[in-house]
């Protein structure tokens, strides 16, 4: 092996890294919301579970890919560590298919139906639909479809290139001594287990491992140790993912690492009772592209089987090695903004949260009004907090995840929410604004006349019911009720002219002070802003149900609607003074 040589090995194997890399990127685009909105909503069904974790690697092609998703998935609360553990499992089978897709290139034959088998014979044609669809693909979809064919072709080039390039090392007796090395199981556990946590991928190992196999001097005895330890190296990505998240996210990572080392070690038990027992000439032969991809394999069926029951094992083995305790939990998870439809839902969870927080703080401060209460004051100030602090990271995160490619539905949610969480943080601010008052009232013992208490109570009223439409319009995306906001903003504007007014006319006749009449306005302009927040969040809803993120428009369409008249009617009455 000379110069040359070693440099195709560096180029066949830098091309065979860079297509995987891009293979499994593209796929996992291209798979769209289907696949991850499917491992988001698994119920405790752990066959359910062990397919899904096997088809959305074997279609992404990369167990590692599916492991951070999951514990991306456990850190945000998506999934509970219980419905991980089957995910995980079924993803170390689901990532064996790389191996036989890799196994084409060991076909041999004089026959034109084997032939056209070989990878050489029709990735030239991927490659050049591949770079047709991504140069002049026209959609998203059409551009990842793309990048798959020149991904996958571009990994067939480089393993063929690695396996020419190693053929030389057939005759090199260092090499062979290298190999007959690895027959120990230890070190053949350890040599897969570092080479695969170097590279960040237990397909792209096994690859190696094929392409090495070319040469004749990778024995079976020396490649199925080496595959047993390229599983334990494939953690090294679930393990680095895991640093900074909750303890149950840091859980799924553990339990990837325990079954797999678990696994290791009953494989090698059984490898080498096996070995020792009946001493099988197998063993000694050397292993080809195909028997690597079949041993790769059966070693992960045989982990399934013999741990998929045991699953509550290894969850209580992740609760020992990574014990409760107090900690800050991720509210929402970096890892998951390369699976747009994911991080969405998220953002919507923390969102429904957010508008509960606005609104319950609402209710109390207006109940302050009327029966001031010290326990409830620190409450709604812990809510308004919480709200500005949800905002702030949902903010930061949405505007991140806008940056990512995603559907025209999913960019539109983004700019729903994106304005969302400014009203429901508003809404919060008038509460505490609202808490305000209420206290001045209380340490300066004003006192409103009758008629203005019940004036206000009449506003308060028609804001408490203007909140709970908002509310109901969002959380359950009603667009029946959404429509009956505005009216009602309409008439709590016309409220808050009227109250003004006859306030002015109390101060006058000397009824009311000014003291008191300060606090009046304060009262009535921060009620009259929720209003116009709940009327955003209610407008914004029928927005987006229609993908057109237009306020002004929609609100001059509304109330040019037969029906707007109809409800303004309604509620002007309910709410006269």
């Amino acid at each position: 092996m000379d110069l040359f040589d070693i440099l195709s090995l560096v180029g066949g194997l830098s091309l065979f890294l860079f297509g995987m890399s891009i293979m499994g990127d593209s796929l996992e685009r291209r798979a769209g919301s289907g696949l991850r909105n499917i491992l988001s909503r698994l119920t405790s069904n752990a066959l359910i579970g062990l397919l899904t974790g096997l088809g959305v690697t074997a279609v992404i092609q990369s167990s590692s890919a599916t492991t951070v998703m999951v514990v991306g998935f456990v850190n945000s609360g998506l999934m509970t560590l219980r419905q991980a553990i089957p995910i995980i499992m079924g993803a170390n089978i689901g990532t064996t298919v790389t191996a036989w897709i890799l196994s084409l290139s060991g076909i041999s034959g004089d026959n034109l139906f084997i032939q056209l088998l070989k990878p050489t014979s029709f990735t030239p044609l991927l490659a050049l639909i591949g770079i047709i669809l991504y140069m002049m693909g026209k959609t998203g979809k059409q551009k990842d479809t793309g990048s798959i064919l020149l991904g996958f072709a571009t990994l067939m080039f480089g393993m063929d290139a690695m396996s020419d390039a190693v053929k030389g090392l057939a005759e090199v007796e260092e090499f062979r001594a290298l190999f007959l090395l690895f027959k120990n199981p230890i070190l053949g556990v350890l040599a897969g287990a570092v080479l695969t946590a170097i590279i960040q991928s237990s397909s792209a190992s096994v690859g190696i491992l094929q392409a090495l196999a070319g040469t004749g001097q990778v024995s079976y005895a020396a490649a199925i140790p080496i595959i047993m330890g390229q599983n334990i190296g494939t953690c090294i990505t679930a393990m680095i993912s895991s640093v900074g998240t909750n303890k149950n996210a840091r859980r799924a990572a553990v339990v990837h690492l325990t079954f797999n080392i678990i696994g290791t070690v009953l494989g090698l038990l059984v490898f080498g009772v096996v070995n020792s027992v009946f001493e099988p000439p197998l063993f000694d032969q050397g292993a080809s592209v195909f028997g690597i991809a079949v041993c790769h394999s059966i070693f992960n069926v045989f982990c399934v089987v013999v741990l998929l029951p045991a699953s509550g094992v290894l969850e209580k083995i992740a609760n020992l090695l990574v014990p409760a305790g107090e900690e800050t939990v991720t509210e929402l998870d970096e890892r998951l903004l390369a699976a747009p439809p994911i991080a969405l839902e998220r953002c919507n969870q923390l969102v429904y949260e957010m508008a509960q927080i606005a609104m319950k703080s609402i209710r109390k401060s207006i109940a302050m009004l009327d029966a001031y209460d010290k326990t409830d004051a620190e409450e709604i100030r812990k809510l308004e907090s919480k709200a500005d602090h949800y905002e702030d990271i949902l903010g930061t995160y949405l505007v991140k995840l806008s940056g990512n490619r995603m559907s025209d539905s999913d960019s539109t949610t983004v700019s729903k929410l994106l304005k969302l969480i400014g009203d429901f943080e508003r809404i919060s601010d008038h509460s505490v604004n609202l808490l305000e008052s209420a206290e001045e009232l209380q340490e300066k013992k004003i006192v409103f006349t009758p008629a203005a208490r019940k004036e206000l109570q009449t506003l308060c009223a028609a804001v408490e019911e203007i909140c709970a439409l908002a509310t109901e319009a969002y959380l359950n995306n009603d667009l029946v009720t959404a429509p009956k906001v505005e009216p009602l903003e309409q008439v709590i504007d016309g409220l808050k002219s009227h109250l003004r007014n006859r306030h002015i006319v109390r101060l006058k006749s000397g009824e009311c002070t000014i003291e008191a009449g300060f606090v009046w306005a304060d009262l009535l302009t921060n009620l009259e802003r929720t209003a116009d927040h709940c009327s955003n969040i209610a407008v914004c809803v029928m927005d987006a149900a229609q993908n057109n993120m237009n306020q002004h428009e929609m609100t001059i369409r509304l109330k040019g609607d037969a029906h707007f008249k109809e409800q303004w009617e309604k509620y002007a009455k309910k709410y006269a003074l």
